[in-house]
């Protein structure tokens, strides 16, 4: 599917962040599956680390810090993060949960608006950072 630049601009960042929740979901599923995981309970256990509000929040603290992202991905990052929420973060602090949000509707920005190439390969170097993080500790 495709949308307009213009008809993302118009979406709110929680809209935003819905889409890029499920196709980040969609992304570690298929990491994992590559890797040779199969066991559905390891693979809920692998796919946490990759989806939880503070390692996205890492994430985009280390996207952010090595100037990975264009000026648009920031936009639509920070009209994210500062979206104004109805619901709690249920395992995460506020900025956790905010900077996820923030992820989360950078990545459904970048889907929506078909830009699959940069999106691949945006959501690629997180999953590397975030399994040589894990080799690190």
């Amino acid at each position: 599917m495709q949308m307009e630049s213009k008809q993302a601009a118009l979406l709110n960042g929680l809209a935003l962040a819905y889409m890029g929740d499920g196709i980040y979901e969609v992304y570690v599923r298929e990491h994992l599956l590559v890797a040779g995981d199969t066991k559905p309970n390891e693979l809920h256990r692998k796919a946490k680390r990759y989806v939880s509000a503070e390692n996205q929040a890492d994430v985009m603290d280390w996207l952010l810090a090595e100037e990975r992202l264009s000026a648009d991905e920031e936009i639509y990052f920070k009209r994210g993060r500062n979206s104004k929420s109805k619901t709690k973060a249920k395992n995460a602090s506020h900025r956790a949960y905010s900077y996820s949000t923030g992820f989360e509707a950078m990545i459904g920005w970048l889907y929506l608006t078909n830009q699959l190439d940069r999106l691949q390969e945006l959501v690629r170097q997180c999953l590397m950072w975030i399994d040589e993080r894990e080799m690190r500790e």
